[in-house]
């Protein structure tokens, strides 16, 4: 029988894990599949390996890793697709915010359909801050227009791939990673299958809005170079303009004879160039910081116990 292994990054999830594990045991017991589970710890100031030690005890089926201090969700999840030995892998969050009873659909799309992934995504936001839906939507349309991957709004990471599309994945051992992009770049045929937010089981979202911000800066920087040619542009732009006041201050100050009038204004354009200036070193910082962080060659994470 083939076997399908369900990664699960966790973080401060001790709540989480036990009505995780039972729904998705609930949700798979009638499909044609052996199950594994994979849970990997990122670091938890709680009890989460205690509660993953716990389950492996119990269950032959249930391993976990766990990280040496907390590495962040992407490198969890690789960790957990280069750890997996299932012919399949799924990829879902433990707070059922994906939703379990999808797993079999999923399997019988890639079973009879001829995918390579099915992948899921939310149709609404239901619950969030306005604000936060705004710049999530926001986002989604910047990388629809910039990206060179496909990026569908609402995408989650909760997926369920095939073994030959895994090691695909797992083969670029880029450190800076942005998952949602790196699944539109390798490819292979996605179906794409929709559902209703849901509210968390238990515990709070790690995710603050800081966070999700720096995080789509993390996807427009590691697959798009547009910013760096936008940045380009605006310099343009500014040395026509800067050149188009200096000659209307010239010819003012020949035909008024007052070229100390409008200092204000003169200030107030320094300023805003200025600050302009400073935006776009910004963004060539950032791909700066990226390549030092890529060529020191460190490891994505590093395993402090695992079973």
């Amino acid at each position: 029988m083939e076997k399908c292994t369900i990664v699960v990054p966790c973080y401060n999830e001790e709540e989480a894990i036990p009505l995780f594990y039972e729904a998705v045991n609930e949700a798979v017991k009638d499909v044609n599949l052996e199950f594994e589970y994979l849970f990997v710890n990122d670091g938890s100031k709680d009890k989460t390996l205690e509660v993953m030690r716990e389950l492996a005890e119990k269950d032959d089926r249930v391993h976990y890793i766990s990280f040496s201090r907390n590495f962040g969700k992407e490198a969890a999840m690789y960790a957990g697709m280069k750890e997996s030995t299932g012919d399949y892998v799924v990829i879902m969050d433990v707070d059922l915010q994906d939703p379990p009873e999808l797993i079999p659909s999923m399997y019988e799309s890639v079973l009879n359909e001829g995918y390579d992934c099915v992948a899921t995504r939310r149709v609404d936001r239901k619950g969030e801050p306005p604000i936060r839906s705004m710049f999530a939507n926001l986002f989604y349309a910047i990388m629809h227009i910039i990206a060179k991957v496909d990026m569908v709004p609402g995408a989650r990471d909760y997926r369920f791939m095939t073994r030959n599309m895994v090691d695909s994945i797992v083969s670029l051992g880029e450190y800076n990673r942005f998952s949602k992009g790196i699944f539109g770049w390798v490819g292979f045929d996605t179906k794409w299958v929709p559902f209703e937010n849901r509210k968390r089981v238990a515990g709070r979202t790690k995710w603050s809005f800081f966070k999700l911000i720096q995080y789509s800066f993390e996807g427009i920087v590691a697959f798009s170079t547009a910013p760096l040619v936008w940045s380009s542009i605006i310099g343009i732009i500014f040395c026509f303009i800067s050149f188009a006041a200096l000659i209307f201050l010239f010819v003012r100050a020949l035909v008024f004879g007052d070229p100390v009038s409008g200092w204000p204004s003169l200030a107030c354009m320094i300023t805003f160039s200025a600050g302009i200036q400073l935006f776009c070193f910004g963004i060539m910082g950032m791909y700066m910081s990226k390549t030092y962080l890529e060529v020191k060659g460190r490891p994505i994470y590093i395993v402090k116990e695992k079973k």
